[in-house]
């Protein structure tokens, strides 16, 4: 019986340790991945941002660690005094279902001057946790630290925080999610507790040819917190 048990060990000691140097191999590739959604209007945490505009992102990554850049331009303003622009860069690393991220946010429009750190800067940590394909329930915190995230009042800082529930599911061939996102306290998003975001996504892949498909999603969001409703369109390239 201590024989038997003994290999049983030794076997599960080499698969565990097998299983574990195929994922330290596979995460161990540098990628390099640009992509671009162009959406009907640019809606972030239950709050209107712009009407049509083009998302570009690029993002690099090597074990576990990545480099993101993401940006938005709106369509819908011919002045470049009017035209929103957005640049964000995120450093990020993620193992199994947890995930940490720091971002810095800028937002200031085209033409404003982009080293205003303590201003025109937001500084954002993230803490995530995604139980997997069994229950993929995705869980994420997110708190602004640093830069512009100031109550105009008092110039205290608010500390604006987001947390963000969301739940992946496949239904005849279309990838569903429903997500809710509240602010937990008086911030940049609220007055107080607040039930920023009820929305659902719908994405699916459009065939054109038998080798290239569009992918396009559809999202409505209902934002109580500002009681408003929206209803986007993207495409993702």
């Amino acid at each position: 019986m201590k024989t038997i048990t003994f290999k049983r060990t030794v076997l599960s000691a080499t698969a565990l340790l097998m299983s574990f140097s195929v994922f330290a191999q596979e995460e161990k590739k540098f990628e390099i991945a640009p992509a671009a959604d162009l959406v009907s209007s640019y809606v972030w945490r239950g709050m209107y941002q712009t009407g049509p505009a083009i998302q570009p992102s690029l993002s690099m990554s090597y074990a576990g660690l990545s480099l993101t850049a993401w940006g938005s331009t709106d369509f819908s303003s011919s002045s470049d005094e009017t035209k929103a622009k957005e640049f964000d860069l995120t450093l990020g690393y993620g193992i199994g279902g947890f995930s940490i991220a720091v971002t810095d946010y800028w937002w200031s429009g085209e033409g404003a001057r982009y080293g205003r750190y303590s201003t025109d800067h937001y500084f954002e940590g993230t803490i995530g946790y995604n139980f997997g394909e069994k229950f993929p329930l995705s869980l994420t915190w997110s708190t602004m630290f640093a830069g512009g995230d100031k109550n105009p009042e008092n110039g205290d800082r608010y500390y604006s925080s987001y947390f963000e529930a969301a739940y992946d599911v496949n239904v005849w061939g279309i990838s569903f999610q429903p997500a809710v996102g509240i602010s937990p306290y008086k911030s940049q998003y609220s007055d107080g507790f607040g039930l920023n975001s009820i929305s659902l996504k719908a994405s699916k892949e459009i065939k054109l040819s038998e080798s290239f498909s569009l992918p396009v999603f559809t999202q409505v969001i209902a934002a109580p917190e500002h009681d408003n409703v929206f209803l986007v369109f993207g495409i993702s390239l």
